[in-house]
Order: C-alpha cells, then structure tokens, then sequence
C-alpha cells in the first residue's frame, strides 16, 4: 500500500477512520527525511494491513505546528486515536520494525486506563 498524503483537510478522517496509523513529518529540503522516506515506504509494502502517512511540514504547517514538530524527520504512531509513540530522527530499517512490533503488541485497554488516569491528574497504575 501507498503511502497517504495528509493534510488538514483530511487528516482527522485518515487517522479516526483507522485503528493503526503511521506519521511521517517531513520536508523535501531535509536530507534525514529524505534518507528515511525509502525506508518508510518499504515498510509500508511489508505491513499492508497498516495505514503509513506522510505530512510535508512545508505545505502543512498547521499540522507540523498543532503536533509541536520542532525536528523532522518525526515518526507518530497513532492507534485508535491515541499517540502512543512520537520520536524525531531518522530510523534505520530495523528500528523502525521494532517499533512498529511494539506498537502492535501495546494492549489498548491498559494504554486508556493510563491515558485517563493522566487526564484525572493522578498517576497511572
């Protein structure tokens, strides 16, 4: 599967409308997101049942702004609607398979629970 171009326009719809959705912020002038960008769309020709995202931090700034992207490359990991991995920087192939495993392997039950417990100001259990 291809990557997805996203946009404000349909950013909400691509990430809501899917339970397990990967982010690339990057832009075409930056040599890190460019090296990445082959890595990236490997991955997502091995993992088709994911959603892979790409968001140009130039024609997109309101995105790259409301998430805080102060470094591009960033990858976000979002899954039913919760980021539960964001991180600046190029990954290699192998990490970026690792992290990808680890975010399949999260149980979304406990990664709510925790999430709320945030939300309610105290600690996760």
């Amino acid at each position: 599967m291809s990557t997805i171009e996203l946009t404000k326009d349909n950013f909400d719809e691509v990430v809501s409308g899917n339970n397990f959705v990967l982010i690339d912020f990057w832009a075409s002038w930056c040599g890190p997101c460019r090296q990445f960008g082959p890595v990236y769309e490997a991955a997502s020709e091995r993992h088709q049942d994911l959603v892979f995202a790409k968001v140009d931090t130039e024609a997109q700034q309101e995105l790259a702004a409301a998430f805080e992207i102060r470094s591009i490359p960033t990858l976000m990991i979002v899954r039913e609607n919760v980021a539960i991995f964001a991180q600046p920087g190029a990954l290699p192939e192998a990490a970026l398979e690792d992290v990808i495993g680890q975010a399949r392997k999260l149980d979304m039950d406990e990664v709510r629970k925790s999430v709320a417990a945030q939300q309610a100001g105290g600690q996760p259990e």
